[in-house]
């Protein structure tokens, strides 16, 4: 069991995804860890998966973390603070403007607060679903403000730390811009291209390959979360959306005048532009290149493959993988740094792994 940073005790308000994974995590540090959610059940599912006891009267914690419904973060704060005044407090809702307005217009002594936002999530929500291992390499959001204490800014940054995350500090309005343009939009147009797949021909959806399976991969979320979420940082959404808007109406003005080639040509180069932009595993913009292998739709193969790799000393940065119906074969796209490219297909050649792809 590792030690940690975090001074505990930590009471940890809301028994999902986010309140279990960070309690796992915690627990496995020696950290003394008490839960608390409106489900009874939540709670003890979350305490058999080991993050945490249920809390009780006597319990005084020193850093409180609240993972509760976006709507009613700013009550569960208020709450929060009015009982363990000598607490610090934090939130890890995906939208900090609204809470802190909420917050402030109640007059609610915010020195110990501290509004946080952890860039980690599944699609799949509640306890079954966490993992100690959600945040590490993620980006974890640490909302500072001129008139919150030190200490407090500091307990946070060791518990965001602690779950192996890198803390990024950003103002509030500042953190809402940002989730608006890489999270909260693609939540949007994700789920707008999947709606279009419903009542669509069977054998046409059968033909989905990677590109749609990429795109609406977060379209499976949780509708009831989201809704709270967009709902509260509307403004942000807002002026970002429009620009897309914008986008796909010169697109489709030039698809019916017959006079599209430019307007793509130009949209598909932003595009390669942006994705350029995309943080990489290790926190730098990078291209990678993707290999294409060819496996066998059978047990094993997979693992085979991935072991293989590891033999070869090559650094997996990405991995996907697809699979047609009905095919006896798949297809898993490992994605390395350009440079380790061409000796690593050598290599998976010469033992025996077929390599898709032009030229190949």
């Amino acid at each position: 069991m590792s030690s940690s940073r975090v001074v505990g005790p930590v009471r940890i308000v809301g028994a999902g995804l986010l309140g279990t994974s960070i309690g796992l995590v915690l627990r496995r540090q020696g950290v003394e860890v008490s839960l608390v959610d409106a489900s009874p059940t939540a709670v003890k599912l979350a305490s058999e998966y080991g993050a945490g006891h249920a809390a009780t009267d006597a319990d005084s914690p020193s850093l409180i973390v609240v993972a509760t419904p976006p709507d009613v973060v700013a009550d569960v704060v208020a709450a929060e603070i009015a009982r363990f005044p000598g607490a610090v407090v934090t939130d890890v809702a995906s939208v900090k403007g609204a809470v802190l307005d909420s917050l402030v217009s109640r007059g609610v002594d915010l020195s110990n607060y501290v509004g946080s936002h952890p860039m980690a999530g599944r699609e799949r929500g509640g306890a079954v679903a966490a993992r100690a291992d959600l945040f590490t390499g993620r980006a974890w959001i640490v909302c500072t403000r001129p008139e919150v204490s030190a200490e407090a800014v500091s307990a946070v940054t060791a518990l965001a730390e602690a779950c192996g995350s890198t803390v990024v500090e950003l103002s509030t309005s500042d953190h809402d811009a940002a989730v608006a343009l890489v999270s909260h939009v693609p939540q949007i147009v994700s789920s707008a291209v999947a709606s279009s797949l419903v009542g669509a021909r069977d054998d046409y959806v059968t033909l989905a390959g990677g590109g749609l399976r990429d795109v609406t991969r977060i379209a499976a979320s949780d509708p009831t979360l989201w809704i709270q979420i967009l709902t509260a940082n509307s403004d942000d959404i807002s002026t970002v959306l429009r620009g897309v808007r914008d986008r796909l109406d010169s697109v489709l003005t030039a698809l019916d005048k017959g006079a599209a080639t430019a307007v793509l040509a130009d949209l598909l180069a932003a595009g390669n532009g942006g994705v350029a932009r995309i943080p990489g595993k290790h926190g730098a913009s990078a291209q990678f290149a993707q290999i294409l292998v060819i496996i066998d739709d059978t047990p094993g193969q997979l693992a085979k493959l991935l072991t293989e790799i590891g033999e070869l000393g090559v650094n997996m940065e990405d991995l996907r993988l697809e699979h047609s119906p009905g095919s006896q074969i798949g297809f898993a796209e490992v994605s390395v740094i350009p440079s380790a490219e061409d000796e690593l297909v050598a290599a998976l050649e010469s033992r025996g792994w077929r390599i898709a792809g032009e030229g190949r």
